[in-house]
């Protein structure tokens, strides 16, 4: 017994030892900025610099949230509004798309189901611009949700909830027709509950979407800073001049809390859900 459990203990070991040192060449970046933040300017620009010296301040976290030239927290709403609405508006329309794939007997059901698929492999850059241009044809380039219209729908969303509900039993579908049950509240009562690794997966996943979004919201919010999200008030901090470095990496940790909360405590959610549709 112990010939076989030396080599299998020697092997985890291994592995947890190689995985702390993946953790901590990952996350070195991660901790360098967040201390950046923490320490004065003087201390940033120093050779080597000093963020390790113990002298610790908030100052750069307050200035960078309380600051005029490009204000963090307008833009902190609009990031947590776009991020929320694209939650929510996939989680409805993966919903009723992915039910409507497996439980309703059409014969178009295919051919939409690949036309969802093939709008995945249409690349963000080739649309981007007639979707600025249609916003604004409409009169909505200054308003906030132009923001989140062209993204309300995500083929990836339809595919992930089409495999859960692709899990479903199909006898107690047909049960539940011969009750009477209508889809609408079949899909709520019934099927929902049993796919809630699937919906958390997508909620996480299409939040960081909406939270992390760039090109887009910079495009809008050129001629409206009002728009600003995080990331492009960031952006417009970084290209200000007199920027401190600290106030900059204050800003950018600000942007990185949500993210790394929602991997921290939603990663086993991604994990059961992303897998959920592997094996039937």
């Amino acid at each position: 017994m112990s010939r076989v459990t030396r080599p299998s203990t020697r092997l985890a070991t291994a592995t947890y030892v190689w995985l702390t040192l993946a953790a901590v060449l990952l996350l070195f970046p991660v901790l360098l900025t967040v201390l950046g933040g923490f320490v004065e300017a003087s201390a940033l620009v120093a050779r080597p610099p000093g963020l390790f010296d113990g002298d610790y301040t908030v100052t750069s976290y307050v200035h960078a949230w309380r600051q005029r030239v490009v204000p963090l927290l307008p833009a902190f709403a609009n990031s947590l509004f776009v991020g929320v609405v694209i939650m929510l508006a996939h989680l409805v329309t993966s919903c009723l798309a992915g039910y409507a794939l497996v439980f309703l007997r059409t014969p178009l059901r295919t051919p939409l189901f690949w036309l969802f698929m093939a709008t995945i492999m249409v690349p963000y850059e080739a649309i981007v611009v007639p979707n600025a241009l249609l916003i604004r044809s409409l009169g909505l380039g200054d308003n906030r949700w132009s923001l989140v219209l062209p993204f309300l729908a995500n083929g990836f969303g339809v595919f992930l909830m089409r495999q859960a509900f692709r899990q479903f039993p199909t006898e107690l579908h047909q049960a539940a027709q011969i009750d009477g049950c209508g889809h609408l509240r079949f899909l709520c009562t019934i099927v929902l509950p049993t796919v809630r690794p699937a919906l958390t997966a997508l909620a996480v996943w299409s939040f960081l979407q909406g939270w992390n979004m760039y090109f887009w919201p910079l495009i809008i919010s050129s001629t409206n800073n009002s728009l600003n999200t995080l990331q492009t008030a960031v952006f417009a901090l970084q290209n200000n001049e007199g920027t401190e470095p600290g106030l900059l990496l204050a800003g950018i940790t600000i942007t990185l809390i949500p993210t790394l909360l929602l991997v921290i405590f939603g990663q086993r959610f991604l994990v059961r859900g992303f897998t959920a549709g592997a094996v039937r």
